[in-house]
This record gives structure tokens, C-alpha cells and sequence, in this order.
């Protein structure tokens, strides 16, 4: 992301904390918030999509000790006087430092933070100007954006996690990044890190990383939407007679599922919160009855079928061969 926006952002009022919040504070307002304005809870929302990136742009600086470090000196500065026009002919420049409105010139901005190479990419996003010193990447063409690819697990999209990205420059050296994959994101969904590309010529401003994500199927849930879908195999009886059976969740215990009698095989039931959390909520777990018929059945229960047969003498094809017939309804 832009250093321009470090300056214009509170990244701990964004997420509600204290400056000295511990990292497990930081990433549990991280998650509440981030749950709360999550597009998947907030469909056609577009102050709650804006608020999403907000905290997730906020996560992603103050979650990496480095890069809140980095944040917290600018931060410092900004606390402290705040950026003004140094006036006619005097280039950029800070004011109000010492409560003397002392000018600081842009070549000396090194020196104060211990010659933070990072000041001057900030500087060339404020003013977009060239010069000399520090200052030297002003109006210099922006590095090339790449791509790269992560795979989580069907848990890890679900509740986010934290990513090691390991990176190949164009004719460079790889290196590794971190970075924070939002919960809930799909297969196939394709993440924007602004400012984590290709460095700049001569120190101009960074490309973007684009990051491709896969998630490797779960052996037992799907998923649509905020949605968690599962194939429940029932037998015979219990869809005859009705039963309540245990169904499995992802996170967490059975829960019990009444099937009524004569449910047909492919009937759909909602078990209400069991879904992917959204927001303050949770989506639902629709479970789809399989309705099992035995591959080999044994003496005893093959004459049971067969003394079944014999009695429900009802075809559930009969309204089938009426409308083939010509006799039944049809939508012509």
C-alpha cells in the first residue's frame, strides 16, 4: 500500500485499539471487524465493502512488526508537526516541530530516522516532483506489478490466516513477504497487495502483488456462498419411518437433525448458524439426504424387500406415464 496513506490514516483508531495493544489484541479487533463489514454479510453495501479494506489495509501494517515499526516513526512525525509548503522557491518540507515551526528539509528526513530508505517513496507519493538527496525518486516510473499464487486449506479461507509469499523479481532475487488472506475468500479470488511489487527505477514508487488464491477441497463439506453444504447418506428405513440422526459440523460437535418420514432421497434440510461466519452471523449448513439402498443384502433382508414389493403395489412412475401418454399436465 501507498506510505501516502500512512500519513492520512490512524490504522489503531481504524481497528479500535491502543497504540500499545498486544499482537493477539490487534488480530482479535482485526477478526471482530472484520467479520462484522465482510461483503459476504453485507451484499450490495458499498461503505461496508470500503470498511472491510479499511481494516484489512490496517491489519496488514500493524500485524508485521517491521512494517508497524516503520508505520509507528512516521506516525511520530505526522504527531508531530505535520507536513506544510515550505514557501516560494523552498520545496516540500515539514512543520511545527519544537513549537517553533522549524522548516525540515526532505534531504534531512534520512538523517532523523536513521536513514530510512522508505521516506523516499513516501515523499515521491506526496508530491510527485523531482529532486535531489533523499528526495532523488520524485516522478520516477513505478516498478512492474507481479503475480503469485497461494493455497490454503478449506478452513484457512474460511477464517483467514497469514501467508508467507515467496517471490520472484524479473531478472532478481526472490525474496518473502507475509501477508493477510481476509476470511471467507473463495477459490480462484484474486488479492490486491498495493505496493509490494516490483521497487521502482532509480527509487520510484512500488508495483502492486497480485496474489491468486486456491482452496484444497474439503473431504467431507462443500461450500456455496456462506453457505457449508454436506451429503448425508440415510438408510432406507430412516427415510421410510423418520429418525433424528447426528450430523457433523465443521468447527464443533454433532447436532441433531430430525428427518421426517417419507423423505425422498435429495431433499435439502438448513441447519440454522453451522455455515461460514459473515459478520455478526453465521451462514447455514444445508444438508442434502443420500438415501442408501445395501449392495448385498443378506437372505433375511432381501425377503423383507421382497415382501415390501409385494405389498406397496403403487407405481411412483404412474404420473410419469400419464404425461408421456398425453393424460397428465404439462407445461405446453
Amino acid at each position: 500500500m501507498s506510505q501516502k496513506e500512512w500519513i492520512e490514516k490512524d490504522y489503531y483508531a481504524v481497528l479500535g485499539v491502543d497504540k500499545s495493544a498486544s499482537a493477539a489484541d490487534i488480530k482479535k479487533a482485526y477478526r471482530k471487524l472484520a467479520q462484522k463489514h465482510h461483503p459476504d454479510a453485507n451484499q450490495g453495501d458499498a461503505k461496508a465493502e470500503e470498511k472491510f479494506k479499511e481494516v484489512s489495509a490496517a491489519y496488514d501494517v500493524l500485524s508485521d512488526e517491521k512494517t508497524k515499526e516503520e508505520y509507528d516513526r512516521i506516525r511520530q512525525m505526522v504527531a508531530a508537526g505535520g507536513f506544510r509548503s515550505a514557501g516560494p522557491g523552498g520545496g516540500a518540507g515539514f512543520g511545527g516541530f519544537g513549537g517553533g515551526g522549524q522548516r525540515v528539509r526532505i534531504e534531512d528526513v534520512g538523517d532523523i530516522f536513521g536513514g530510512s530508505a522508505s521516506f523516499g517513496d513516501l515523499f515521491g507519493d506526496l508530491f510527485g516532483s523531482s529532486g535531489g538527496g533523499a528526495a532523488s525518486g520524485f516522478g520516477r516510473a513505478r516498478g512492474a506489478d507481479l503475480e503469485t499464487e497461494t493455497t490454503l486449506s478449506f478452513e484457512e479461507a474460511l477464517e483467514g490466516v497469514q501467508v508467507e509469499l515467496h517471490i520472484q523479481e524479473r531478472g532478481g532475487q526472490p525474496r518473502t513477504i507475509k501477508a493477510r488472506i481476509p476470511a471467507g475468500v473463495t477459490d480462484g479470488a484474486r488479492i490486491k497487495l498495493a505496493g509490494k511489487g516490483s521497487p521502482g527505477p532509480g527509487g520510484g514508487p512500488a508495483g502492486d502483488l497480485y496474489v491468486k488464491v486456491r482452496v484444497r477441497p474439503h473431504k467431507v463439506f462443500g461450500r456455496k456462498n456462506k453457505d457449508l453444504t454436506l451429503a448425508l447418506p440415510v438408510t432406507f428405513a430412516e427415510a421410510a419411518l423418520g429418525a433424528q440422526i447426528d450430523v457433523p459440523t465443521l468447527n464443533g460437535g454433532p447436532v441433531k437433525l430430525k428427518i421426517p418420514a417419507g423423505t425422498s432421497s435429495g431433499r435439502t434440510f438448513r441447519v440454522r448458524g453451522k455455515g461460514v461466519p459473515s459478520g455478526k452471523d453465521k451462514g447455514d449448513l444445508l444438508v442434502t439426504v443420500q438415501v442408501t439402498v445395501p449392495e448385498k443384502p443378506n437372505r433375511e433382508v432381501r425377503n423383507l424387500i421382497e415382501r415390501l414389493a409385494e405389498l406397496d403395489d403403487e407405481s411412483p412412475r404412474a404420473a410419469l406415464e400419464e404425461m408421456i401418454e398425453g393424460r397428465g399436465t404439462s407445461d405446453g
